[in-house]
């Protein structure tokens, strides 16, 4: 993980429409980052629906939230429409973010060790700096979380 302090790493990755953007896009505004395992499954779409239901009061706190996973542009835009998602995904299917934050991590489950997205949530302030690191989010709390966390 990356720590408190640090300089968010800059990124530009497609959203669920196809549109290029980069954290730097965002200077001047606090950002939620937040990083998930999979669209459509259980504990990553009551965290997106979460994050939905809270966005207009993210964004009267000048914040927005950007989710990010490997899934493609298509299944983020079909994760989108399901859920009427009122945010932007971005797809990372080359892990570029991913790695650079430092979630693509091994994981076990079943007793089956494989690597994939450690759910993982970054406040990053209107600088660029990482203020607040989550790990081990509890999906369905993490948008609540959050939104307690920006003053």
């Amino acid at each position: 993980m990356l720590t408190v302090g640090t300089k968010a790493p800059d990124f530009t990755l497609p959203d669920q429409d196809g549109k290029m953007h980069s954290l730097s896009d965002y200077a001047g505004k606090k950002v939620i980052l937040y990083f998930y395992p999979k669209d459509n499954t259980p504990g990553c779409t009551s965290q997106a629906c979460g994050f939905s239901e809270l966005y207009s009061q993210f964004e009267e706190k000048g914040a927005v939230v950007l989710g990010i996973s490997k899934d493609s542009v298509a299944s983020h835009k079909k994760f989108q429409e399901k859920y009427g998602l009122s945010f932007t995904l971005l797809a990372d299917t080359e892990l570029s973010a991913i790695k650079a934050y430092d979630v693509w991590q091994e994981k076990k489950m079943c007793g089956k060790v494989s690597m994939g997205v450690v759910r993982t949530t970054y406040l990053i302030d209107e600088n660029g700096m990482i203020v607040k690191v989550f790990d081990k989010v509890k999906a369905k709390e993490n948008p609540a979380q959050m939104l307690g966390e920006i003053e």
